[in-house]
């Protein structure tokens, strides 16, 4: 048996007890290791597991599938994913893979971020599209992300925005000399955020967000340390988030009810009452 399993948001407890039974049961235990990360090390798992945790980067799950599926058709092979299993398409290749090879497939979930950002009191229904803002180079500027905000902003709904982490990634000149030396870790804040935001609106000048727009970032959200800090997008560019990893929404029309929420993190209130969109009903 294949176990899919959603480790959650915080640390080595928020798995499910179906979860930390099927762990248990596994003769190889593998843990996603590059589109997010726990806040405790893996060895506060293998503690509480009893097993090795073999970590599982980009390389192997996109270029090797075949080394975590192998014989896991005779044992169980557990691939632990933080938040939940369906966060990121990659697992959905291995859950398509595994059942090419005739692998038995088990999915258990947990909390993400994608439900978990209710924590800060914008309703989960009023979101729109989520989007993802990756790190900027000198000569590669995506802003595909700003059509899908303008959408979701014309018809008044939330936008969630996932922050690119870079984990085992190689330089362009590594990769292409074939040297497997990688770069430090990098995770974008909420600050980097913003300010890639306003560029791509100052080149696009379509007005479709303002540095007076409200948003609300987050940083390890689940964890004991979270912060929920809200205020314009010129407010956030100099917030301190604290450690990663950060998520940022781009408040829409706010209902009566989430307005009172969100104020509470406000960095100022009367400038948050002053450009807040809300609905009075």
């Amino acid at each position: 048996m294949l176990y899919i399993v959603g480790l959650g948001l915080g640390d080595e407890k928020d798995i499910t007890v179906k979860g930390l039974e099927a762990v248990k049961s596994c003769n190889r235990i593998y843990l996603e290791h590059y589109t997010a990360i726990l806040t405790v090390p893996k060895e506060r798992l293998e503690a509480l597991y009893g097993k090795p945790v073999l970590l599982a980067d980009r390389e192997m799950v996109e270029s090797d599938l075949n080394s975590i599926l192998e014989g896991a058709d005779k044992v169980n092979v557990a691939f632990l994913v933080v938040g939940d299993p369906y966060g990121a398409t990659t697992h959905t290749d291995l859950v398509l893979r595994a059942k090419e090879l005739n692998i038995p497939v088990t999915s258990i979930h947990n909390a993400s971020i994608m439900n978990a950002v209710g924590c800060c009191g914008l309703q989960l229904y009023n979101y729109g599209q989520t989007i993802s803002i990756v790190f900027f180079l000198d000569n590669w500027r995506p802003d595909s992300f700003y059509d899908k905000i303008k959408q979701n902003r014309n018809i008044k709904l939330h936008t969630l925005c996932l922050l690119d982490i870079k984990v085992k990634e190689q330089s362009i000149e590594n990769m292409a000399r074939g040297r497997k030396i990688y770069e430090p870790p990098r995770y974008m804040t909420v600050n980097q955020a913003v300010e890639q935001l306003l560029e791509v609106e100052d080149n696009r000048k379509e007005n479709v967000y303002n540095r007076n727009t409200i948003a609300v970032g987050m940083s390890r959200v689940g964890a004991p340390d979270q912060r929920i800090i809200a205020g314009t997008l010129e407010e956030l560019l100099d917030a301190d988030f604290g450690e990663p990893l950060h998520s940022l929404v781009l408040a829409g029309e706010m209902h009566f009810l989430e307005a009172d929420s969100l104020r509470q993190y406000a960095i100022n209130v009367d400038t948050f009452n002053k450009y807040a969109q809300v609905s009075d009903h």
